[in-house]
C-alpha cells in the first residue's frame, strides 16, 4: 500500500462532521462510500476504514485541546437506521496481515484515547445509538462512557465477528463487554454469537445499553443528557488550535523539526528526538504557549513517526532510540509541568506524553536505548529508555542520566504501573528507594541501580551495540512480537492489557488461521455466495 498521512483537519474531513454548540459537541458519522483511503472497496452502510479513524483520532485530540469549554461529546450517524456496520470486511479481506494488525491496534488506541478523555480531562462521550451498530461500530459505542439505542423494533447492537467472518471482535469488543460493561458470562456468549445481535430492552436488560428510547423521543432525550452531562461551566478556558505536523520524507529519512527517523538499512533505524538550547518558562495563563510548544508539538511529531514506522516500514524492526539537547531543559520542563497540574493545558499536554509514551509500548518493534555524549535521558525523556528492550550506556566522563518527579506517577504504563515499578516489580522498596535519586547518575551507578542494561566504555561500545542490534535484526519477527508483548507489560491486567495482549496473541493468531484467511475462509469469502469450509479440529 502506498504512504499515507495520519495528519487531517476538520476542514478535510471525509467522514465525520464535527459541530460545537457551548458545552456539547456532536461528533456525526456520514462515511462517504467512496472515500476509502485505498482503492477496491466501498464504504458502505457507515463502515470505516483506517481513513475513518485518522478523522476520529484527530476530532477526540482537537476537543481536548481546541475545545477545552466542551463538556460532553454526542457520537451517532449522519445517516437513518443505520448507526454504523463496523469495519469494512472488503478492505479487510483484502489487506496484508501486518495492516490488518495495526489497524486494530490503531483503533484500539484511538478508543483509549477516547476513554481517557472522558474519564481524566471532563469530556464525556456518549453514543447516540439512531440506528444498527454492529462489529466495530458497537466497538466505538463501547468505547464512550454511555450507550443509548433508538427503540424502532430493527435497530440493534451486535458482534458478529465470531459468526460471520471466523475472527473475534478486533478492537477490544469482547473485553469491553465483560470487563466495562460487566454483561454476564453467558449473556456474553450468546451476544458474541448471535449474529443478528439484541434490540430495545433486551438490550438494556443484558447491559449492552445503558437505554433505549422510542424514535419519536430518541433525539430529545439525548440533547437532555448530555446537557446533564455538560452542566459544570469551562467558558473561561480558551482552546489552543492545533499547528499541522509536516514531515519531509526521503527514501532514508524522515525530518521533522523536533525529530527525525534515519532508516540504515531493510531492518534497522535511528530515532531520534531534539531537544532546543532552551524553552520559555510556562506563562500564568499556559495555553499562551500554543501548540508550537516544544513539549507538545515534538511529542506530535515522535508520535507521528511511531505511526509511519508501524504502518509504512513494517520489515524495519529493530530502532535506536536516541535523544540529544540540555538535560537542564529537560529537567527543568518537568519540574514546570508537575507545578502546573491545576492548568487545564498543562494537564492535556502531560497526558498527551503518556499517550505517545504508551504508543512506543505497544509498537511491535524492538527499541534499544543508547545513552552517549549530547544525550538527555533525564526525567519524562528518560521514560524511552525504560521503555526500549535494553538501554546501553556509555562509561564517559559527562555521559549521565537522571530521574524526576515525572518518573514516579503522571506517566504510567498500561498495566496502571510506572515504567519504574514494571522494570522492578519485584522490589517495590527499591521503587520506593529511587525517589530520593535526584541528582545525576554516572554509568557505575546507573549499572548498581539497575537503571541500564549494559554499561560499556569507549573500547568495546561500537562493536557491543553494533552485535546486539546484528542479532535482534536476525531473528524471528513473530516471535519478537509475543516475546517482547510478555515482558514488556509484567504485574497486573487491565481492561487496556488484556485488549491489546489479546489483540498481539488472539487475534494476530486467528488472522493468519486458515479458517479466516484461507481461500475457504470465513473472511475471504465474505459476501460472496461460497460458504466458509472449517478445519473444526480445535486447538
Amino acid at each position: 500500500m502506498s504512504h499515507f498521512s495520519f495528519q487531517t483537519h476538520p476542514d478535510q474531513y471525509k467522514h465525520f462532521t464535527l459541530t460545537v454548540h457551548g458545552a456539547v459537541a456532536t461528533l456525526a458519522l456520514g462515511i462517504q462510500e467512496d472515500g476509502g483511503l485505498h482503492e477496491g472497496y466501498t464504504l458502505k452502510l457507515n463502515s470505516y476504514d483506517l481513513g475513518v479513524d485518522i478523522e476520529l483520532a484527530d476530532a477526540v485530540q482537537r476537543l481536548r485541546f481546541e475545545h477545552p469549554e466542551v463538556g460532553c461529546v454526542v457520537v451517532t450517524s449522519a445517516l437513518d437506521s443505520c448507526f454504523s456496520s463496523g469495519a469494512n470486511i472488503f478492505m479487510l479481506g483484502s489487506s496484508t496481515h501486518a495492516f490488518k494488525v495495526n489497524f486494530c491496534k490503531y483503533t484500539n488506541e484511538t478508543r483509549l484515547t477516547l476513554e481517557e478523555a472522558s474519564r481524566e480531562s471532563g469530556q464525556r462521550y456518549i453514543a447516540a445509538l439512531n440506528g444498527v451498530a454492529s462489529g466495530g461500530g458497537y466497538e466505538l459505542a463501547l468505547a464512550c462512557e454511555e450507550i443509548y439505542l433508538v427503540d424502532d423494533r430493527k435497530s440493534a447492537v451486535s458482534l458478529p465477528e465470531v459468526p460471520y467472518l471466523g475472527v473475534l471482535p478486533g478492537t477490544g469488543g469482547i473485553t469491553r463487554v465483560t470487563d466495562k460493561r460487566r454483561v454476564r458470562r453467558d449473556y456474553a456468549d450468546i451476544f458474541l454469537t448471535l449474529a443478528e445481535g439484541i434490540k430495545g430492552k433486551r438490550a438494556k436488560e443484558w447491559g449492552l445499553v445503558d437505554d433505549v428510547f422510542r424514535s419519536s423521543g430518541f433525539q430529545e432525550a439525548i440533547a437532555k443528557r448530555a446537557a446533564a452531562l455538560a452542566a459544570q461551566d469551562r467558558s473561561d478556558r480558551k482552546g489552543v488550535a492545533l499547528q499541522p505536523v509536516t514531515c519531509d520524507v526521503s527514501a532514508t529519512q524522515l525530518r521533522y523539526e523536533h525529530v527525525q527517523l534515519d532508516l540504515l538499512d531493510d531492518r534497522t533505524a535511528t530515532l531520534t528526538l531534539i531537544v532546543p538550547p532552551s524553552l520559555p518558562a510556562i506563562p500564568a495563563n499556559a495555553a499562551d504557549l500554543g501548540s508550537g510548544w516544544w513539549a507538545l508539538h515534538a511529542l506530535r511529531e515522535l508520535d507521528d513517526a511511531l505511526l509511519r514506522l508501524r504502518f509504512h516500514y513494517p520489515e524495519t524492526g529493530v530502532i535506536r532510540l536516541r535523544t540529544r539537547g540540555p538535560k537542564q531543559v529537560v529537567l527543568d520542563l518537568d519540574a514546570a509541568l508537575l507545578a502546573r497540574q491545576d492548568d487545564w493545558f498543562v494537564r492535556e499536554v502531560t497526558l498527551h506524553l503518556k499517550r505517545v509514551l504508551k504508543r512506543v509500548d505497544l509498537t511491535a518493534k524492538t527499541f534499544f536505548a543508547l545513552i552517549e555524549p549530547e544525550s538527555c535521558f533525564v526525567g519524562s525523556l528518560f521514560e524511552l529508555a525504560l521503555a526500549a528492550d535494553r538501554s546501553f550506556m556509555l562509561d564517559e566522563d559527562g555521559v549521565t542520566i537522571q530521574l524526576s518527579g515525572m518518573n514516579h506517577g503522571p506517566l504510567p504504563m498500561s498495566n496502571d504501573l510506572t515504567r519504574l515499578a514494571s522494570r522492578f516489580y519485584g522490589r517495590p522498596d527499591h521503587v520506593a528507594e529511587l525517589v530520593a535519586e535526584t541528582d545525576a547518575i554516572d554509568a557505575a551507578q546507573a549499572n548498581e541501580l539497575g537503571l541500564v542494561t549494559f554499561v560499556y566504555d569507549d573500547i568495546d561500545w561500537e562493536d557491543d551495540v553494533r552485535m546486539a542490534i546484528e542479532e535482534r535484526a536476525s531473528f524471528s519477527p513473530d516471535a519478537l512480537t509475543g516475546m517482547e508483548a510478555n515482558t514488556r507489560f509484567t504485574g497486573p491486567e487491565t481492561m487496556e492489557t488484556k485488549i491489546f495482549g489479546r489483540l498481539s496473541a488472539w487475534q494476530n493468531w486467528i488472522f493468519q488461521r486458515p479458517n479466516a484467511v484461507g481461500e475457504k475462509g470465513a473472511l475471504k469469502l465474505y459476501g460472496s455466495p461460497q460458504s466458509a469450509e472449517f478445519d473444526y479440529r480445535r486447538t
